[in-house]
């Protein structure tokens, strides 16, 4: 059984100061959130002293939504877990808008076992 489904984003060749900004971060996660109904039960935010990037997790009605920021690599990683059934969202068109990214990958992940097959007595094994 499918217990959820998780998206793994890295943004390559993003606008270093725009990683150092809290506000730029929470923007693309308050995105996510509209975007797809996601359900915040608390947030932690951390913005890394000078010129360090920003590290901010959402905890969800669904799961969780988290993002770390290395400005010193222009990179940017997201993770997006949730447990019921969410359309994809456009994080590739959405990050480089806002974070000026040269590049987007993202990696879907179906988490649980798939539904065993079962098969009818006497059939094909």
């Amino acid at each position: 059984m499918i217990v959820g489904t998780e998206w793994l984003i890295e943004a390559a060749g993003c606008e270093a100061d725009r990683l150092r900004e809290e506000a730029v971060l929470r923007t693309v996660l308050d995105r996510v959130m509209a975007d797809l109904g996601l359900i915040s039960i608390g947030s932690v935010w951390h913005k890394f002293p000078g010129e360090g990037g920003v590290t901010g997790l959402i905890a969800l009605t669904e799961s969780h939504l988290a993002c770390h920021t290395y400005p010193e690599y222009r990179t940017a990683t997201f993770n997006l877990y949730c447990c019921r059934t969410r359309p994809e969202w456009p994080w590739e068109e959405q990050l480089k808008e806002l974070l000026s990214a040269e590049t987007v990958t993202i990696t879907r992940i179906e988490r649980g076992e798939p539904a065993k097959q079962s098969h009818a007595a006497g059939g094909e094994q």
